[in-house]
């Protein structure tokens, strides 16, 4: 599983920071970072986080 976050369209919410915190987190100054290549046991997180992202700046690949 491949996790893309279209970085011009995230404006930093962080609504999949909550969904997928083992994926997906902020960094000292807001910004959003993310593990691009996740464990495939995290798929139904990473799943919800796309979901629930506001701009739906994520989606995943396999």
């Amino acid at each position: 599983m491949k996790v893309v976050v279209d970085m011009n369209k995230c404006q930093d919410h962080g609504q999949c920071v909550f969904a997928a915190p083992d994926v997906f987190s902020m960094d000292d100054d807001g910004h959003l970072v993310f593990v691009a290549e996740p464990d495939d046991t995290l798929r139904d997180d990473v799943e919800e986080a796309a979901d629930v992202c506001p701009l739906q700046a994520i989606r995943i690949e396999d």
